[in-house]
Parts: structure tokens; sequence; C-alpha cells
């Protein structure tokens, strides 16, 4: 693994544990196990490694999104193993994070919007539209309209205003909320092959999607 990478898993880490703003590039060099001059060598700020790690983290899930969509059996399926990334993604995560970077790295902030907008937005779309042509997803929901709830859901389970940390774990609540949601969208066909879903898991003690 090159050093640049090595970095940006150190600051990566970091982030996700503390959030950005308490982190300073003294922390991450230390963590990293170089020195400051060889942190700058590869990045010409805290804001340049904030952005870096955004885009490095972003292409990842692109690229775990996209192997996901390629091996399940169904619309129903993929959502629900999307549902698993989410649930390894934000396991060890401090919500301040993202707070964080809306707040004080903008152009790291522009990157992640841009990822919710051209990215996931359109995976959901698209799941959206297969599920209803094969008859698993209710022919009657408005793709666009729901897509953009399911988006509004993630984001919510990011508000401590709506949901306090020390009262759920947002991992739980993006977890509730993302079957709330999928119940909501399902025909008769779908229940059915979402609740085998449902009692696979049950029967499997490594599994943690649902």
């Amino acid at each position: 693994m090159e050093i640049k990478e090595r970095i940006l898993l150190k600051a990566e880490a970091l982030f996700w544990k503390f959030g950005t703003r308490s982190i300073t590039m003294d922390d991450i060099s230390r963590d990293v196990g170089i020195s400051k001059k060889t942190l700058y060598q590869h990045f010409t700020d805290k804001d340049d490694i904030v952005y870096q790690v955004m885009l490095y983290r972003l292409e990842k899930n692109r690229e775990n999104v996209s192997c996901y969509m390629a091996t399940a059996h169904d619309p129903i399926e993929e959502i629900l193993l999307a549902s698993e990334m989410m649930r390894q993604h934000l396991a060890e995560m401090n919500p301040a994070l993202w707070i964080d970077v809306q707040r004080h790295y903008p152009r790291a902030w522009e990157v992640c919007t841009e990822f919710k907008e051209k990215f996931l937005l359109e995976s959901i779309r698209n799941n959206l539209k297969r599920g209803i042509e094969q008859a698993l997803y209710r022919p009657e929901i408005d793709v666009e309209i729901m897509a953009r709830l399911r988006m509004e859901l993630i984001r919510m389970a990011f508000d401590t205003d709506v949901f306090p940390r020390g009262v759920t774990a947002m991992i739980e609540v993006q977890i509730q909320l993302l079957h709330h949601f999928v119940r909501g969208i399902l025909t008769e066909k779908g229940i059915l092959i979402y609740n085998q879903y449902v009692k696979e898991h049950q029967n499997d003690p490594a599994s943690t999607t649902l």
C-alpha cells in the first residue's frame, strides 16, 4: 500500500471516530507514523486531506454499490445488501463528522452532495424502476418522489435533533427507516420475497443485514 493511501485510511479512521474538527495534522502524522514534512508532501493542508478522504471513501462506496447491483437476485435483495454496506460503513462513525464537513469543509461537502445527487439518487431511481417492472414494487408509486423520500430518510437519521444519540444508535435508525420504506412500496409478490430474506437472515447467525 502506497504512503498516500495509508494516510487516507488512517485519517479516515480518525475522522470517523472523532469527527474532523478535533483532529489536527499532528494527530494524523503521529497516527500514520510519519513526519509532518512527509504528510505535507502529499497534502497541502487539512482541508485537502478531508476533501481527498471523502473522494476516496465515496469512490469505494460507488464500487460497492455497483457490485451489489451486479450480484443481487432482485431489487429487494439489492436494497437490503445496500443496508448491510451502510451498517458496516456507519457502525463506528461519529455523527458529528457530517456536520463538521457540511459547516467547515465546503469542497468536501460539494463532493458528498454530487455523490448523492448524481449517483446515489440515480441508483435508487433505477432500483425502484426495476422493482416496478418485476412486479415487486407497487406500480402506482412515483419513482422520483420515493427516491427523494429515501434520500431524506437517510439524511434524517443523521439529524441528532430528530434522533438524539444515546436514545438510539444512528445505524439502528438507518436500518429501521430503510425497512419501513421498503415495506411501504412492496406488492404482495414483493412481500413474500422480502419475508423470505428476513427468514434467511434469522436462520443465519453470521448475518447482520436485517
